[in-house]
């Protein structure tokens, strides 16, 4: 999933607007390293961080 999609299916941010805003600002973390490309791919494992709330990336079942 990318990035900026995952902000919005996690219900962080309301838009693809709003994540691309604020990726693009270094306000998202991946596993503790900013990361400003809102097409990041994001893997099962990985820790995203936005306004000190954090999404643990699982895998689909």
């Amino acid at each position: 999933m990318r990035l900026g999609d995952l902000l919005k299916a996690a219900g962080v941010l309301q838009t693809g607007g709003e994540a691309k805003q604020v990726i693009q600002a270094g306000e998202v973390k991946v596993d503790g390293a900013v990361r400003t490309e809102r097409g990041a791919k994001i893997r099962a494992g990985q820790i995203v961080t936005y306004a000190g709330k954090e999404i643990q990336v699982e895998a689909k079942a």
